[in-house]
C-alpha cells in the first residue's frame, strides 16, 4: 500500500510538472521567437509579431490557391487555419512542434482555453460538403488512422464519419491555447500588484560567484569563488535560525592551480550533470593564462575566419592577444566515493577538456554554464570579448563565438578526427536541433547571438521554455532578454531598445535592417540608478517559485551589481512574454540568524555588490553579495504585509540535523576565513561587467 501511495504521488507530481512546463509563451512551431511583421498587405494579416517571413507567407498563399475552394465561407475558414502557422503562439497551437501536423488545436465547446468559440464545429459545418483539393484535414496529416488521402478533391464528410470524429482529432478540451479562427489573445490583462518589499535574512559571510543546488534534490548546494574553490554546503530550513553549514578548510574541489584569478578573470561558472548522483560528472568554466600553463592553449577567437588579425589587437592590460583563455573542463567525483551523492570532495584533475578559446581582450567574458532542464544540453554564455563597444563586431559576426550563447552536447563525445573535421573548439558534439547546425554561414554551436556580456541566466523551473538572461549594457541601458532558439538580441546594432553608434569599428558594422532584433523584455536606464549614469551593471536572477513569499510568486527577480536596486518583473498577461518591472525595497529580518549590514549613516540594508542570485531545491532564492549570502524569507519577518501569506504553509518544519555529506543535509554553520575576504576584494573590481 505504501508503494502504491508513493507511486500515485510521483504520478501526480509528474502530471503537475508536465502541466506547468507546457504553459504558453509566444514561440513559433520551430521554437524560434516570432518576428515583427513587415507588411499588413500580406496573405496572412498578422499585425505586429508573426512567425512567417515573406517567403513563408507566399508559400501559404500558393498552398491556399491550389486548394480551389469555391465556397467563400469555407475558403475563409481554411485560410485562417493555414495562417495559424504565422500565429505568435504557433508553438502551442501545434503542440508537438511537428511539421507533419496540418491543423492546429481547434477550440471546441468543451475547451477551457483562450476562447469559448466552438471553432471546430464551425469548421465542420462550414466545410463538410465543400470540395478541397489537397485537403488539410486528411487523417494521415494529423497523425490519425482513417480514410486514405485523396490527392484530388475531398470533402470533410469523405474523410471523417461525423463531426464527433472530426473534433476528436482536431480539438482538445484541456489545452491552454487553442485556435478560434483569429489570432490568439490572452484574456487576463489585470497586472499583479507589485510586492510590498523583499524580506531577507543573512545566512553566510562568504563571497561567492555561483550557487548550484545539489542534483540529488537534497537540502544542499555548491558555492564557488572567483579564485576557483568550490564548497559543498548544507542549507538551513526556513525559520530554523540556522546558517550555512560549510567547512572553509575542506572544499569540495580546489581548482586554483588551473584558474587564472585577477580582477576580471577567474572561475565564472559551474554545472553538475543532471545525472550527477549516478555518474559524478561536473563541469567548471574558468579563465587560464597560457603564458603560465601550457595546457591552457586553445585557438584564438581573433582569427582569419572572423576577419581579425591578432597582431593588430592591443589588450588593455598590456597582455598579448589570446594570452588568456576561456575554458570548460570536466571533472569527476567518482574517485572519492562509490556514491557521488555522498562525495565530500572531488579530485582537481581534468577528466576531459570540453572547450578552450583564446580571448582578444581582458573583459566581457561572461562564462556561465548550465544544463537545460528539458533537453540536458550544456548552455555556455559568452561575452563579446571586450575592447570597448565590441570594436570588431564579434557579437554579430556569424563565424565568431563571442557575444553568443552556445548549446553543446557533452554526452556524445566525437572522435578527434571528427572534431578536426567539423572545426569544433573541443570535446563535444552539436545537438541535432541547434538552429544553425546546417547553416554554413553560422557556427553550429550557436543557440543565440547579439549579446554583450550575459551576466547570469536561468531557466524558469516551472516553465522551461522561459530562458532569461541579463545582458550588461555599454553606456545607457541594462537589459533582460527572453532567450529563444536562433534569436538575435541586437548588440552592437542596439544597446537595449536604442540604436548604438560605436566610436570606432575596425571590424565593420551591421545594419539594423539586416537582422531581426529581439528587444529586451525588462531593464533599466543607467540614469535611473546613478546620477553619473555610469555605475550600473545588471545581475540576472530567477523566477520566484517558492511558497515562502506568495506575494512575489511567479515574478522575475533581478538586481544591479552595484547594489543600486532590486527589481521584480511581472508578466502581463500571464504567459504572454510581456513584462512590467517594478523596483522594490528590501530589508533585513529582525530575527536574521546573522547580523545584516546597515548602510553607513542610514537605517537601510546594504547588500554591497550583488554578484549573483541562487536557487535551491526548494526553489528559495538567494542573493550572493560582497557582504555575504542572503535568502528571501517570509514578508512578515520584516513586518511587511502580504495578504497571501499563510504562516502555517510558508513555515517549514526543521528536519533532523545531519552533516553535509548526507543527501538530506540540514545542519548549519557559517563560513569565515580568507577565501571570503579575498573574493570580496576582487569582485568589487569586476571589470568584466562594466
Amino acid at each position: 500500500m505504501m508503494i502504491l501511495h508513493r507511486s500515485l504521488v510521483i504520478f501526480f507530481l509528474f502530471i503537475l510538472c508536465s502541466t506547468l512546463s507546457s504553459l504558453a509563451l509566444p514561440l513559433c512551431s520551430d521554437s524560434r521567437a516570432p518576428l515583427e511583421g513587415n507588411s499588413t498587405s500580406s496573405f496572412c494579416p498578422y499585425k505586429g509579431k508573426t512567425c512567417c517571413d515573406t517567403k513563408e507567407d507566399s508559400n501559404l498563399n500558393k498552398q491556399f490557391q491550389s486548394m480551389n475552394i469555391s465556397d467563400k465561407a469555407c475558403a475563409s475558414v481554411v485560410k485562417s487555419i493555414l495562417c495559424s502557422r504565422c500565429d505568435p503562439f504557433s508553438s502551442e497551437l501545434f503542440r508537438d512542434h511537428s511539421d507533419q501536423l496540418s491543423v492546429p488545436i481547434l477550440c471546441s465547446n468543451t475547451s477551457s482555453a483562450n476562447s469559448t468559440k466552438d471553432f471546430c464545429s464551425e469548421t465542420w459545418e462550414t466545410c463538410q460538403n465543400i470540395s478541397i483539393s489537397g485537403s488539410l484535414f486528411a487523417p494521415s496529416l494529423q497523425g490519425q488512422a482513417g480514410a486514405p488521402m485523396n490527392t484530388n478533391a475531398s470533402k470533410l464528410f469523405d474523410l471523417w464519419q461525423s463531426k464527433t470524429d472530426f473534433c476528436s482529432a482536431f480539438a482538445s478540451s484541456n489545452e491552454t491555447i487553442c485556435f478560434s479562427g483569429e489570432p490568439v489573445t490572452l484574456n487576463d490583462t489585470t497586472p499583479e500588484k507589485p510586492p510590498p518589499g523583499l524580506c531577507l535574512e543573512k545566512i553566510g559571510n562568504g563571497s561567492y560567484l555561483n550557487m548550484v543546488p545539489h542534483p540529488d534534490g537534497s537540502n544542499r548546494a555548491f558555492f564557488s569563488t572567483q579564485p576557483g574553490v568550490v564548497f559543498l554546503a548544507g542549507l538551513p530550513d526556513q525559520d530554523s535560525g540556522g546558517v550555512l553549514d560549510v567547512d572553509p578548510s575542506s572544499p569540495f574541489v580546489d581548482l586554483t592551480d588551473e584558474v587564472h584569478f585577477d580582477t576580471s578573470f577567474g572561475m565564472m561558472g559551474m554545472a553538475f550533470h543532471p545525472k550527477f548522483a549516478q555518474n559524478g560528472r561536473f563541469f567548471a568554466s574558468f579563465n587560464c593564462d597560457k603564458s603560465k600553463w601550457p595546457g591552457c592553449t586553445g585557438r584564438c577567437s581573433c582569427n582569419s575566419d572572423v576577419n581579425c588579425d591578432p597582431s593588430k589587437i592591443t589588450p588593455d592590460s598590456g597582455s598579448q592577444p589570446c594570452q588568456f583563455q576561456t575554458v570548460i573542463a570536466e571533472y569527476s567525483a567518482n574517485g572519492t566515493s562509490s556514491d557521488p551523492s555522498k562525495a565530500k570532495n572531488a579530485k582537481p584533475t581534468e577528466v576531459r577538456r570540453i572547450f578552450t578559446m583564446g580571448l582578444p581582450f581582458t573583459s566581457h567574458h561572461a562564462g556561465q554554464i548550465l544544463f537545460g532542464p528539458s533537453d540536458g544540453y550544456l548552455y555556455f554564455m559568452m561575452g563579446d570579448g571586450g575592447g570597448g563597444a565590441d570594436p570588431y563586431n564579434f557579437s554579430q559576426n556569424k563565424k565568431s563565438l563571442l557575444g553568443k550563447i552556445m548549446r553543446l552536447d557533452v554526452d556524445n563525445i566525437p572522435s578527434a578526427s571528427d572534431i578536426s573535421k567539423r572545426g569544433l573548439w573541443g570535446n563535444y558534439s552539436i545537438p541535432k536541433d541547434n538552429p544553425f547546425r546546417e547553416d554554413k554561414e553560422l557556427e553550429p554551436e550557436i543557440w543565440a547571438v547579439g549579446l554583450r556580456n550575459p551576466w547570469r541566466c536561468s531557466f524558469d523551473s516551472s516553465r522551461p521554455s522561459y530562458f532569461m538572461c541579463a545582458d550588461v549594457g555599454q553606456d545607457t541601458y541594462e537589459e533582460v532578454d527572453l532567450i529563444t532558439k536562433g534569436g538575435n538580441y541586437g548588440w552592437r546594432v542596439y544597446e537595449g531598445p536604442e540604436l548604438f553608434q560605436p566610436e570606432s569599428s575596425p571590424g565593420g558594422n551591421t545594419s539594423a535592417k539586416s537582422i531581426n532584433t529581439i528587444f529586451p523584455v525588462m531593464g533599466y536606464n543607467h540614469s535611473e540608478v546613478d546620477s553619473s549614469g555610469k555605475s550600473a551593471s545588471i545581475t540576472g536572477g530567477y523566477f520566484y517559485r517558492s511558497e515562502t513569499d506568495p506575494c512575489i510568486d511567479g515574478m522575475y527577480l533581478y538586481a544591479d551589481l552595484y547594489g543600486n536596486g532590486v527589481w521584480a518583473g511581472i508578466e502581463t498577461p500571464a504567459d504572454s512574454g510581456n513584462f512590467v518591472s517594478h523596483r522594490i525595497t528590501f530589508s533585513c529580518a529582525s530575527d536574521s540568524p546573522m547580523k545584516c549590514d546597515d548602510s553607513p549613516g542610514t537605517s537601510g540594508l546594504s547588500l554591497g555588490y550583488i554578484f549573483s542570485f541562487g536557487e535551491d531545491n526548494n526553489k528559495d532564492i538567494y542573493l550572493l553579495t560582497s557582504n555575504g549570502v542572503y535568502r528571501v524569507v517570509r514578508p512578515s519577518r520584516c513586518n511587511l504585509t502580504c495578504s497571501k501569506e499563510n504562516s502555517t504553509v510558508a513555515r517549514r518544519n526543521p528536519g533532523p540535523s545531519v552533516s553535509p555529506s548526507s543527501s538530506s543535509s540540514s545542519c548549519y554553520m557559517h563560513m569565515n576565513g580568507f577565501h571570503g575576504i579575498l573574493v570580496s576584494l576582487s569582485l568589487i573590481l569586476l571589470a568584466l561587467l562594466v
